[in-house]
């Protein structure tokens, strides 16, 4: 009964991280707290706990890197038609939509990759709790352990 009472707790760990949607920064808070209160009942929710939260803060440092990539590359499409010049606001800025700058694409792309990145994670939670509702050890591919 109790292996089964922690195969839930760390299902429930991993299934936190959902509460992003609802809590601001849920994501961290909800596996930390489960993690925090429960560590010392099993090595086995322990590792759970940890993975979780690993992959959290992995996948916070990965959408830092992809949004300070991101963002000029918006920036400088979208100033690129704005005539610093002259201080006629309705007259002064152009927008030219038939024909994009290169780098509208290139952060067009940058975006469709953290949009894939975002339905992986969802993924890898999912696939993750199953792991540990059935009573196996999971690691997150591409996490960092700042937790050891």
């Amino acid at each position: 009964m109790t292996e089964n009472n922690h195969n839930n707790i760390a299902t429930f760990i991993h299934l936190s991280t959902f509460s992003r949607f609802i809590i601001p920064f849920g994501n961290f808070i909800g596996p930390l707290v489960l993690w925090i209160v429960n560590k010392d009942k099993s090595q086995f929710i322990d590792e759970h706990g940890k993975q979780a939260i690993n992959f959290q803060i992995s996948i916070l440092l990965y959408a830092m890197i992809l949004g300070v990539l991101t963002i000029p590359f918006f920036a400088f499409n979208f100033l690129n038609g704005i005539d610093f010049m002259d201080f006629d606001l309705f007259d002064g800025i152009h927008i030219n939509i038939n024909e994009p700058s290169p780098l509208f694409y290139i952060g067009g792309s940058l975006g469709f990759l953290a949009f894939i990145g975002f339905l992986l994670e969802v993924v890898f939670i999912i696939k993750a709790s199953l792991s540990a509702r059935d009573g196996e050890r999971y690691h997150y591919p591409l996490t960092i352990n700042f937790l050891k």
